[in-house]
């Protein structure tokens, strides 16, 4: 270390004294600090050169629990410059303590190597990125995107040389360019926080970290993850369910953590419908797109109804795989394991009917189980393989007592695979709660604390349904005249709805008009009823 131009100041380092570049950032940086949360933050170099950086980091924001990782190439240490920024990077570190770690690479190797590393990682990512590397754009460009994936929601990320003079700010040879293609790219994902004009570019990431691979052992869920499939949500919804929809597509996709695509098969819907629909509060809107089906003339639903949408689904769906939603249901939890379940070959998943476990008298065949149609996991490309029969079948079973359930029972009688309750809990607090034989054979216990809740039952009750004392507590829904009571979630609902651009409805004096006449409506065929039976 006997260079003339290097010099050891008095804790001992030893720098170039004609090549600091970084001294003028420490005021900038130290207020940066404190965006900074991690009780043990990570901060990851690309270029160390002699580590004037790196001393700083690890004194100050990495000290005591903290982590630094850095990456230089030192001329592959193929020259007697690069052998001694080495040996000093070594010294400089020795002496500031603290954890690290150098990785002798060029960026992008030297990246990839982090990368798998933290594929495996218990708590992958880092808190603070500085890329001081190569001057070309494209080199800045590909090493920006590479930290991008290492960084951590919160992350600050600082690039050097943003306003380098020594080249035009256009040129290929000048890391600008590369770092607006880079900012472009993942524009309303960050925040900037350097101001214009000043020499490096400072921004704070608020997504959160994406690796986007892993290795084939890291294990089933680190694999899906990776391979960022997401969740293929549908439903079938007119305008008389806009509202409950909502509630079940906002509760499905806050519960989620993945990319999602929700296809709504679009049976009547206004505008405003749409609108409220899509509405998604941050950060959800940010991962889950919508595609609005618009049925076609043969489809069932434009001749009987939506209810027999979910079939028409089967042809409309661009996906091999989705998650049918009845609008009545309402997400509790991380709908993923469901999503991930192995169906074993089958066409689709469902949960049994807790009504009917073993299917009821009007069935034109019995069956040994019986599902529930409202929560289905489908294999489209296993189900279009039978799609003209299904139709047929559905076409001749209209006056079916449970329409589309029971053709689904009927055509798929030996391929489905059974669900656990918790995914399509029925009756919760209401006839789920009376024992019967047929019931013996469900596990019940599995609904106590369900990821979906399946409001089953009708909008608006019959009079004889809500006076009958058999059937206490009646079976309804939360937003119809008579409410849901007995039901252990009503209120969660109300909750959920209350998140939503339906906020508020409940008071408003249409919504109340609505209750009442659907009210006198039931006390007015209930008595029309009496008189008639009476004649």
């Amino acid at each position: 270390m006997n260079d003339s131009t290097v010099a050891s100041d008095s804790g001992g380092y030893e720098f170039t004294l004609t090549q600091d570049w970084f001294s003028g950032n420490v005021a900038s940086w130290r207020a940066l600090f404190s965006r900074v949360t991690a009780r043990a933050p990570r901060a990851l170099e690309i270029g160390t050169w002699e580590g004037r950086s790196s001393v700083f980091l690890l004194q100050e924001l990495c000290k005591d629990t903290g982590e630094l990782v850095t990456i230089d190439h030192y001329d592959l240490l193929q020259t007697e410059e690069g052998r001694k920024r080495r040996a000093r990077v070594g010294h400089n570190l020795g002496i500031a303590g603290g954890a690290s770690r150098v990785i002798e690479a060029f960026s992008v190797p030297g990246l990839m190597s982090v990368l798998g590393e933290e594929t495996t990682s218990a708590a992958p990512g880092f808190d603070w990125i500085y890329v001081d590397g190569s001057h070309r754009a494209d080199d800045t460009l590909l090493d920006g995107e590479l930290v991008w994936r290492l960084a951590r929601a919160g992350a600050i990320i600082i690039f050097d040389d943003y306003c380098w003079p020594a080249e035009s700010d256009g040129s290929m040879l000048h890391p600008r360019r590369g770092i607006d293609a880079f900012l472009q790219l993942h524009a309303e994902e960050y925040e900037r926080l350097s101001q214009p004009g000043e020499y490096q570019m400072v921004i704070q990431k608020h997504v959160d970290m994406r690796i986007g691979w892993a290795h084939k052992d890291a294990g089933g869920a680190a694999v899906q993850t990776a391979l960022d499939y997401g969740v293929n949500l549908g439903l079938a919804v007119n305008s008389d369910y806009a509202m409950p929809a909502t509630v079940a597509i906002h509760s499905a996709v806050q519960a989620l953590t993945t990319r999602c695509t929700v296809y709504v098969m679009d049976c009547g819907l206004s505008g405003e419908d749409r609108e409220k629909i899509v509405a998604l509060p941050a950060p959800a809107s940010e991962r889950v797109s919508f595609v609005f089906l618009q049925p076609s003339e043969d489809d069932l639903c434009c001749a009987y109804g939506a209810t027999w949408a979910k079939i028409d689904m089967v042809r409309r769906i661009p996906a091999e795989r989705v998650l049918y939603l009845d609008a009545d249901v309402l997400v509790m939890g991380d709908l993923v394991p469901l999503w991930t379940t192995d169906l074993k070959g089958k066409a689709l998943g469902a949960a049994a009917d807790v009504g009917h476990p073993k299917g009821h008298a009007s069935l034109d065949e019995q069956v040994s189980r019986y599902f529930n149609a409202g929560v289905l996991l489908m294999d489209l490309a296993k189900m279009r393989g039978s799609i003209d029969d299904l139709l047929r079948l559905a076409r001749s079973s209209l006056s079916s007592s449970y329409k589309d359930q029971d053709c689904l029972n009927a055509h798929f009688a030996d391929d489905w695979t059974e669900l656990s309750l918790k995914y399509n809990a029925q009756g919760v607090g209401t006839y789920a709660d009376i024992i019967t034989e047929e019931r013996s054979i469900l596990d019940l216990a599995s609904m106590s604390d369900p990821v979906i809740v399946h409001f089953t039952g009708p909008v608006h009750p019959p009079l004889v349904a809500v006076l009958n004392p058999w059937v206490q507590p009646y079976t309804a829904k939360p937003w119809g005249y008579a409410g849901a009571p007995g039901h252990k979630f009503a209120a969660v609902w109300w909750e959920s709805l209350e998140k939503t651009e339906w906020r508020g409805i409940r008071d408003t004096a249409a919504y109340k008009g609505r209750q009442r006449s659907e009210k006198e409506k039931a006390v007015e065929d209930a008595r029309s009823q009496f008189l008639e039976l009476l004649k």
